[in-house]
């Protein structure tokens, strides 16, 4: 169920029957040729359709803007501060758990978004330690890839516009992908890059780290499946040790 489209007379039965809100967060930056500047944003409000679905919840606007500093060099790249954006992800929260929620589920579409969104989870846990946070960055998901992935991979954490991420949007939303654009990128990142700032311009010119072309719809299919089923199995806990 989409928040913003119920009113405000009904919301409160709402929300007491539910008491889960799910917010994707994504940002607006470069993504190669073939993927539009909001694929963080695409994905993460899809993935949070698909878990409302699962789990009973109620998915809010998209929260369009991220920490975007590693790519701002890029045309089309827009970026906030980490303090910034911690701080919009505690604000918004305190408002859901006065409203009567009490599991928020961050649905993360962009990497670059990790450190603050940890830190405002970190901040609501203190402040209202009665209800949850959730932070997901597609969990447990390692071994399918390793699994279903067949280009080599540029860095052991991150990924970007490639194999993986490609694949995520032909499966949650094809219409944006423009595969007769995809392109094999695989720069050499330093290993500096993991210890001193390092902006992305340093080591590509495209934004895309990896191979593309080699992206399917039914790879993403298999690696959001698993995903899917990590966050409703964990929501789900939850929910039953908070009675909800």
């Amino acid at each position: 169920m989409l928040f913003q489209e119920q009113n405000s007379y009904e919301i409160t039965s709402y929300i007491k029957k539910s008491k889960v809100a799910i917010l994707p967060v994504g940002a607006v930056e470069a993504h190669g040729p073939h993927l539009p500047l909001g694929t963080d944003n695409y994905l993460a409000e899809e993935l949070s359709k698909k878990l409302a679905d699962e789990v009973g919840g109620l998915v809010l606007p998209t929260l369009p803007y991220g920490q975007v500093w590693s790519l701002s060099n890029f045309p089309g790249s827009l970026t906030l501060s980490n303090q910034t954006l911690t701080n919009l992800m505690v604000e918004i929260g305190e408002s859901l758990f006065r409203q009567g929620f009490r599991i928020m589920t961050v649905i993360n579409g962009h990497y670059g978004n990790a450190i603050a969104l940890k830190e405002a989870s970190r901040v609501l846990y203190e402040k209202f330690p009665d209800c949850k946070v959730f932070v997901m960055f597609y969990p447990g998901t390692k071994e399918i890839i390793r699994n279903v992935r067949e280009s080599t991979p540029v860095h052991d954490s991150y990924f970007h516009a490639c194999e993986l991420e490609t694949s995520y949007m032909l499966y949650l939303v094809e219409e944006k992908v423009q595969m007769e654009k995809a392109i094999n990128d695989t720069p050499v990142i330093p290993e500096t890059a993991d210890v001193t700032p390092t902006p992305w311009s340093q080591f590509t010119k495209t934004a895309v780290l990896g191979d593309a072309t080699v992206a399917t719809r039914e790879k993403g299919e298999k690696i959001i499946s698993v995903a899917l089923e990590n966050m409703t199995r964990m929501i789900q806990q939850a929910k039953d040790e908070l009675g909800c």
